[in-house]
């Protein structure tokens, strides 16, 4: 793989520092700020796509889910098709920067949210509509195919006065998978004071392409538009072994670490950054030319992956009696094609807007797994995958500078000097 120093990144000076809230807790003092990176509300649009592929995967769940389409057409005359359907997240704008708000405030810092739905900014333009969140950076999840793959990018804090056109230019690269206008994009971005392009979960395979054609891509990628992102994320719902990966894959293009939750539930984000900048603007600047991020893994990262997802599974379905009307039922917040092929509210396709038979049978099942004293049990059924999942401990070598510090002097990249261990087991 051929290393890159863009000229974003002069002088090569890199330095990250990574540290664990279950054993540095006394060490987060020394910050002023915490930062929330790539999270998501009720306005993104998470395809089911996926879920016909994993069903199509084995023959007892593919002869199942062809019952379950067979029984949908007979009933209700609809094909399913999961390709177009999707599911939306619980939480609105509001909320869900709440939820990270509240979490950077119980560590006694003073929060910068900002939201990331996918290739939308709109939670972010009607959250900056109240007075307390006026200052809110516009970002977003921008999906780009690039070849046989699809990478996404968090771009944060981009321009009120161009942030309508700029998502317009994103939409529609992405539509004409266009790697021209994707790069002059970047470009744009990179030339732009204050806006921070981060490469969320780079190694995340999300179509399951041939691993080598997947390697062939992201190199491809990274030989023409290294130069244009500010940093790789560490992922707070990607396993600790990709993770660890996202790390070597950093010190060998000469890039920064930075925190990125990845939130779709009710759970707040699994890793922030720390900071001493004064608004989101100046830590922003702090990663593009400071070229200085320091990542906070808190402690829900420690628990085992799978239950995490199972649980935040049982929050994306349940029900909110408090949530406005037509978004309080998980049917309502899922979506799929009618029979003109416009995409409905799923509780317009079942009789008297009730869900299909079949999910009244298993979600409730599932949510009550979650509260009962059963939960302990999974867990410690599920608590095998920590010795994989684990975040490697880190040890910065020696000379590093003491958190909170001044950024005087530029690093070159200390990874290939970390010495990986395991951190603390997590406590059931």
């Amino acid at each position: 793989m051929r290393r890159e120093v863009s000229p974003a990144h002069s002088g090569g000076g890199v330095h990250n520092e990574l540290l664990v809230m279950s054993r540095d807790r006394d060490s987060v003092t020394a910050w002023h700020s915490g930062v929330s990176l790539h999270s998501h509300t009720r306005h993104s649009q998470e395809s089911l796509g996926f879920l016909g592929t994993f069903l199509e995967r084995r023959e007892v769940t593919r002869r199942w889910f062809a019952g379950q389409r067979e029984k949908c057409r007979r009933l209700i005359g609809i094909e399913v098709n999961l390709d177009r359907a999707y599911w939306t997240p619980p939480l609105c704008e509001r909320m869900a920067h709440e939820v990270e708000q509240g979490q950077i405030e119980h560590l006694g810092l003073r929060p910068m949210v900002s939201l990331t739905d996918h290739n939308s900014i709109d939670a972010c333009m009607l959250l900056r509509e109240d007075p307390a969140c006026s200052n809110a950076p516009i970002s977003t999840e921008w999906t780009v195919p690039f070849g046989g793959a699809v990478f996404h990018f968090g771009v944060h804090n981009l321009p009120p006065s161009s942030a309508r056109e700029l998502m317009s230019a994103m939409h529609q690269a992405t539509f004409l998978a266009d790697e021209d206008r994707i790069l002059k994009l970047f470009a744009e971005f990179s030339a732009m004071p204050g806006v921070l392009v981060v490469f969320n979960h780079p190694l995340w395979n999300f179509y399951s392409i041939p691993a080598d054609r997947f390697t062939f891509e992201l190199t491809r990628f990274l030989e023409s538009g290294n130069r244009y992102v500010h940093a790789f994320e560490l992922n707070g719902m990607r396993n600790h072994a990709e993770n660890r990966a996202v790390l070597q894959l950093a010190a060998n293009w000469n890039q920064l670490v930075i925190s990125g939750g990845d939130r779709h539930g009710c759970e707040p984000n699994a890793s922030l950054n720390l900071t001493n900048a004064a608004d989101f603007q100046e830590f922003a600047e702090e990663i593009r030319e400071g070229r200085h991020s320091v990542v906070l893994v808190m402690p829900q990262y420690e628990l085992p992956l799978g239950w995490r997802l199972y649980r935040n599974f049982t929050r994306i379905v349940a029900e909110y009696p408090d949530h406005p009307e037509g978004r309080r039922r998980w049917e309502e917040r899922t979506f799929h094609p009618d029979h003109n092929g416009t995409i409905v509210p799923m509780s317009r396709l079942c009789k008297d807007g009730e869900p299909p038979e079949f999910t009244k049978a298993i979600f409730p099942l599932a949510m009550a797994a979650a509260r009962l004293p059963v939960d302990g049990l999974l867990r410690r059924w599920m608590r095998g995958e920590n010795e994989s999942l684990r975040l490697p401990a880190m040890r910065p070598p020696t000379g590093a500078r003491t958190p909170g510090s001044p950024l005087s002097q530029p690093r070159e990249s200390a990874f290939d000097e970390y010495a990986y261990g395991r951190g603390e087991p997590a406590a059931d």
